[in-house]
């Protein structure tokens, strides 16, 4: 009877195996516009160059920046972090594996005793002719179990198992992409700095030569006191700003050498000599607000938590349901002699077939459940969010990026006419047509022009690198490939 019953218990395992408690996932709608609002400003920018969004740091045409973009994906101490939870994720999805295959084990033992003779066991045995107090064991065994995984439970855990391994695999694609965008905005502020402590320290050049030439006409008797002193604290405030404009670099310098895995102040020297702030290139292709869902990895983290959530919902229902397992044993054992271990008289077997049921322990499992259904609700509500605020941070960085532009290139044009209003009112007062107060008007003006023109400059290249984030940009396909939802 106990084969017949045996093996009816495999045929209905196999014939339930396809099924598993719980809900089967299913990946929740999201609903998203058909494009963007900026789309169209943005597709009308004009810019000397366009960048592919696998690659989008080259499109600036900075070979300093592609360089350190490039060092920091080697080196970034984040992406050392990510990389090594994608191990930890790997190794508890073999275990999650391994929980549904048969598992073995090999044991044996070899035990010599001296029975004493005080026990009522040994005082028996010491009425026994001949008997003999030593005496040895010798025992090899082969053990298998398998828990049969009737109800699924042990198979939502690992589909929980691997939904969180794809999720750590694009965690490491999400901070690829994030030390990359952080790197470029670091490098374009710092060139934005340097930029504007050119200007600055232009205008204070400026400022000098206009006070060595009223303190000349001070001398003469053809200015006033006033004038010199008010040329003074004009050149006093503008030198004030250099430390500032100074501090600010130091720090971000710093902030970029961090990134590259690097102690402050390795990568200063390369740094050390200014150049223009990267021009803003135009992005070659948008997509759609749809297509986010596969373009941003921080997207697909949170769709592929959502997926373990749910699992994780069948794993606590199934502690409702018996669980089975089979187990057997072939050995050899012998109290006699080693040599006659794997003789016939020394052979042993055994096969179990072991139930498991929570029968009377339903108040720790509904609790249980219920904890599984509420993060799951929570996850959810996340993913939804998360969704909602990447289309923002779209929106945001395109408006940022065409309005930034736009103020760049009206500045500009602001800049040029005052440089050549301030040229004309220093003529003016030298020959005496105009006042003082005129020229240092001009000069004041002429600095906060040319300073906001820098700055907006510098926050039209960060608002690209803002956009190109956004929008999923730096993938490599091998990674894309490997984060692929099942």
């Amino acid at each position: 009877m106990l084969p017949r019953r045996s093996l009816a218990l495999l045929l209905c395992t196999s014939v339930i195996a396809g099924c598993a408690v719980g809900p089967d996932y299913r990946r929740p709608d999201a609903p998203l516009p058909a494009h963007y609002m900026g789309q169209t400003a943005v597709e009308q920018q004009h810019a000397a160059s366009t960048a592919d969004l696998a690659t989008w740091w080259q499109g600036f045409n900075d070979t300093l920046l592609s360089h350190f973009v490039s060092l920091a994906l080697e080196q970034n101490l984040d992406l050392a972090q990510a990389s090594a939870r994608v191990t930890q994720a790997r190794a508890a999805l073999g275990g999650a594996d391994a929980a549904l295959l048969p598992s073995g084990n090999i044991s044996g033992s070899a035990a010599r005793a001296h029975q004493s003779t005080e026990t009522p066991l040994g005082k028996v045995l010491n009425a026994t002719p001949n008997y003999d107090r030593w005496g040895n064991a010798y025992e090899v065994d082969l053990g298998a179990s398998w828990e049969v995984d009737i109800f699924g439970g042990l198979r939502r855990g690992r589909e929980a198992a691997l939904a969180d391994y794809q999720a750590s695999e694009a965690g490491v694609a999400a901070t690829r992409l994030e030390v990359a965008a952080q790197t470029a905005d670091i490098y374009i502020a710092i060139r934005g700095l340097q930029t504007r402590l050119e200007i600055t320290q232009r205008q204070v050049k400026v400022e000098q030569e206009l006070l060595a030439k009223v303190s000349l006409l001070y001398g003469k008797g053809l200015a006033a006191e006033y004038q010199v002193r008010q040329t003074e604290g004009e050149l006093a405030q503008v030198q004030a700003t250099v430390p500032v404009l100074q501090t600010q670099l130091d720090a971000a310098m710093n902030a970029l050498d961090v990134m590259l895995g690097s102690p402050p102040g390795t990568h200063r020297t390369e740094l050390a000599a200014a150049a223009p702030i990267p021009a803003t290139p135009k992005i070659a292709s948008l997509g759609s607000p749809a297509d986010l869902l596969q373009r941003r990895p921080d997207l697909i983290v949170a769709e592929r938590h959502l997926a373990a959530a749910n699992a994780r919902i069948g794993e606590a229902i199934s502690e409702y349901y018996p669980k089975f397992s089979l187990s057997g044993l072939l050995g050899s054992a012998t109290t006699v002699s080693s040599g006659n271990l794997f003789t016939g008289g020394a052979s042993q077997a055994a096969g179990v077939l072991g139930l498991r049921w929570r029968l009377f322990d339903f108040g720790r499992i509904n609790p249980q459940i219920k904890a599984a259904k509420g993060r799951d609700a929570e996850v959810l509500a996340a993913y939804r969010q998360a969704v909602l605020r990447a289309t923002e941070d779209v929106e945001n960085s395109f408006s940022a990026l065409v309005n930034r532009e736009e103020q760049a290139v009206t500045l500009s044009q602001g800049e040029a006419s005052l440089a050549r209003a301030r040229e004309s009112s220093s003529i003016a007062y030298q020959n005496g047509a105009a006042s003082l107060i005129d020229v240092l008007h001009a000069d004041q003006t002429l600095l906060q022009t040319s300073d906001a023109r820098a700055q907006a400059q510098t926050e039209s290249a960060r608002a690209a690198v803002a956009a190109f984030k956004a929008l999923g940009g730096g993938w490599q396909p091998r990674e894309a490939e490997a984060v692929a939802i099942k």
